[in-house]
């Protein structure tokens, strides 16, 4: 080993801590390369999604690989925790869907939404109100709130693979599964379910190549070739509009709680449920550098809407780099620069037919059914919020309505049984104005 490699070495030895927390350079680097191909399928889904509100699909593409690669490694050497981060699922869908496409918001104006959900997310973290929003809401509802998006994901899966379509009688019903489009995103399914079922790293990566292979093959893909420029992502980059959030803040006000909320709360879940795997949770049960990572996840959200995607935000999936050893941020910063080598790939994003993404989304949803488990279904005061937010977010096709309706029904219900106490103040505020924009919105 030369004297180079050698100090090399011990540089990242010391960064990292990795002895001190009992991993080596090897399993750090292994660590990462595998929380890569668990959660490398956002770099061909989100695009697909984001798609949807007029974005190129080239440019978003390379803007969520930027994205991921910067807050990746951005959580590494700040938090040296191994988080990995990227455009969050749910997220993604409730820019595209509700904010973009119902509420008629333009794609500028929802990234500069998102943009000041990174600065409030800051601004709460840095001055501890974090800690009181956390307070007023009760865990259980959280779960109801991952669970709800994970059926709205499903739900969109279903419906862009043409499995579920529209019904005039009865709303929905089930599609033509002879349909082409249909019949390979059913195969899709198969294949990324028998892989996961088998533990396959990246199981939902390799899922849509193979579905989309297939595609080609089978002669259902089209695709209009291109010139290769990474450059692409010039017409999403700085294309925020923060003028036109300032200028509608009473429209868009509910747009910036519900960014800002689910990614608060969606945080929590995965730091929770990441660091204590890792081992990296102190004797009380508190999250070690909780405030670095939270600060890491704003300013990551901020990058993300300049260079134009949706809401970055930390992955579960960081979950399967810790099961492989990962216990140091040098994980997160492999993962990072896996992104970035992804990069001079992204714009071929665009050659992955619908059929081939919309499986991942009904196996994402699927995945994020886990925290009902946490729900305690015996307890009307828990169970009927959790159940109006769960079914009201995919029937309504808003993450925004979700929240409101289980937020509004938990103080309401809490009010009734009398366990309304001052220290619920926020609840009963955040409830209010919930009321407030239902009466505006049936009004206007």
């Amino acid at each position: 080993m030369s004297s180079d490699t050698a100090s090399a070495n011990g540089w990242i030895e010391r960064r990292f801590a990795l002895s001190a927390r009992g991993s080596d350079l090897r399993t750090e680097v292994l660590a990462g390369a595998t929380t890569f191909f668990t959660m490398a399928y956002i770099i061909l889904v989100n695009p697909s999604i984001l798609s949807t509100t007029g974005m190129p699909v080239a440019a978003v593409a390379v803007a969520t690989c930027l994205a991921a690669g910067f807050a990746s490694i951005l959580m590494g050497f700040v938090a040296n925790v191994p988080l990995a981060l990227a455009p969050g699922m749910g997220l993604n869908a409730y820019f595209s869907y509700t904010v973009v496409q119902q509420l008629h918001v333009p794609w500028p104006v929802a990234l500069g939404c998102v943009f000041v959900s990174g600065m409030a997310f800051l601004l709460l973290t840095v001055v501890g109100l974090r800690q009181m929003i956390v307070a007023a809401i009760p865990a259980q509802l959280f779960a109801a709130v991952a669970a709800g998006i994970g059926l709205f994901i499903g739900f969109i899966g279903l419906k862009n693979a043409g499995i579920i379509v529209a019904n005039p009688e009865t709303f929905v019903a089930l599609g033509n599964l002879k349909a082409p489009s249909a019949a390979l995103a059913l195969l899709g399914l198969v294949i990324m379910a028998a892989l996961s079922l088998h533990r396959v790293k990246g199981a939902i990566l390799i899922g849509i190549v193979t579905t989309a292979l297939i595609g080609w093959a089978i002669g259902i893909a089209h695709y209009t070739p291109a010139p290769y420029d990474i450059g692409a992502i010039r017409a999403t980059a700085f294309k925020l509009d923060l003028a036109g959030v300032f200028g509608s803040a009473g429209r868009h006000g509910l747009g910036l709680f519900v960014f800002l909320f689910v990614d608060l709360f969606d945080n929590i879940g995965t730091l929770v449920g990441v660091t204590k795997r890792a081992g990296l949770v102190d004797g009380d049960g508190k999250i070690t550098a909780l405030n670095r990572i939270l600060i890491t996840d704003s300013v990551a959200t901020m990058a993300g809407a300049m260079l134009g995607t949706s809401t970055v935000t930390s992955y579960v999936e960081s979950a399967a780099g810790v099961e492989a050893g990962g216990r140091t941020g040098l994980a997160s910063v492999v993962t990072g620069g896996l992104f970035i080598i992804a990069l001079f790939f992204a714009p071929y994003a665009q050659l992955i037919p619908v059929a081939a993404t919309a499986p991942a989304l009904i196996i994402v949803g699927a995945l994020m059914m886990a925290p009902l488990a946490e729900i305690d279904w015996a307890d009307p005061l828990v169970a009927i919020p959790a159940f109006l937010t769960v079914v009201t977010i995919p029937l309504s096709f808003s993450i925004a309505n979700g929240i409101a309706f289980g937020l509004t029904a938990f103080a309401l219900l809490k009010l009734v049984a009398g366990k309304a106490t001052l220290k619920d103040w926020l609840l009963y505020v955040l409830s209010a104005l919930f009321v407030a924009r239902f009466v505006w919105i049936a009004a206007a």
